[in-house]
């Protein structure tokens, strides 16, 4: 499709190598300007997103492209598949070269056509808390309902007796639980157990984001284990189980990228509602850690996401030393 400023959008295929590689271009020189330490994307990260998603269920991606080809926006696409079906969460992103000329905003009304075309009728999207981000938003009729926060840890200066003291601290608030360490896909037999304690994620805060709580099930995380093996992600798992019945109480997840092996990403943390008031939180996060420095002495950083008004977690990374990386403000808008 050509539109009314002169950018031809086409749907990208995960196997168009050239395509990823142009489209990678675009998003990291947006990064690199307005966030310069949000991690970059690389073309093979990219590709598996278009194939595999995070659960089996594949991103779409859209290259905008100038009158002589060369590529200068990006829009990617996600429809949920296991909830939140009315709506689709998109990211619009142009090369800083090419700002200010109307490619954002043909890309964002391309968006809304594709969500209407789904038979959805609710878009999000998130930009950096960056003036000409909020500008762009409210010009096209976005509200904003929440606000995520980026935190990274850098392994390298981190104090580890620090995490050691954490841990101690939590070990003897828990005594009535054990932890279970897990690479790769979960035991048959704990499957049911972390479905519900998955599930336990619903309680962050959403704000005011027009969101239905998410669904999980045993099919769920199989698929979310499939999509990390095959985008060559490493799943680290460490989870609470209550010593006296067996019940999980509660896991924290870590995937590792192989292509990348200094690069970690925090999945989730979650504890199970019956069991919350045992420094269960801490436990888990600062017992990953401890793992993670033998498991994985390559590891150099660990990104985690969080509600700005999720306190309770967020007091639990900055006693592990995350700083801030990026402000991110979620946006939504009805059709």
């Amino acid at each position: 499709m050509v539109d009314s400023v002169g950018v031809e959008i086409t749907r990208l295929s995960p196997d168009d190598e050239a395509g990823c590689i142009d489209a990678v271009a675009v998003q990291n020189a947006g990064t690199k300007l307005d966030c310069p330490e949000m991690l970059d994307t690389t073309p093979r990260g990219f590709a598996n997103m278009l194939r595999y998603g995070w659960h089996m269920d594949p991103e779409q991606a859209y290259l905008a492209r100038d009158t002589d080809g060369t590529a200068i926006g990006l829009l990617g696409v996600s429809l949920p598949t296991y909830d939140n079906l009315n709506q689709v969460w998109i990211d619009v992103q142009v090369h800083p070269d090419h700002r200010g000329r109307g490619v954002g905003s043909a890309l964002i009304e391309y968006a809304e056509q594709v969500t209407r075309d789904a038979g959805r009728n609710v878009v999000g999207f998130g930009g950096y808390d960056l003036p000409k981000a909020e500008a762009f938003a409210r010009r096209h009729g976005y509200e904003q309902k929440a606000i995520e926060v980026n935190r990274r840890q850098d392994l390298d200066g981190l104090d580890w007796s620090r995490v050691q003291s954490l841990y101690d601290g939590a070990v003897a608030r828990s005594s009535g639980y054990e932890l279970v360490k897990i690479t790769g896909a979960l035991p048959d037999e704990l499957l049911e157990g972390m479905v519900a304690v998955t599930e336990s994620i619903n309680d962050a805060p959403k704000d005011d984001l027009d969101m239905e709580d998410d669904v999980y099930s045993p099919e769920r995380l199989r698929a979310y284990e499939e999509a990390q093996v095959k985008s060559d992600r490493t799943i680290h798992r460490v989870i609470a189980r209550e010593k006296a019945t067996g019940e999980l109480a509660g896991h924290s997840t870590i995937t590792v990228e192989r292509e990348r092996p200094h690069i970690g990403i925090q999945n989730d943390t979650a504890v199970s509602r019956d069991h919350r008031g045992h420094r269960l939180g801490a436990l888990l996060k600062s017992a990953m850690l401890l793992w993670m420095r033998d498991e994985e002495p390559a590891l150099g950083l660990i990104d985690t996401w969080n509600a700005e008004s999720n306190d309770h977690m967020i007091s639990i990374n900055e006693q592990l030393n995350y700083r801030i990386i990026a402000r991110i403000l979620a946006y939504q808008k009805t059709l």
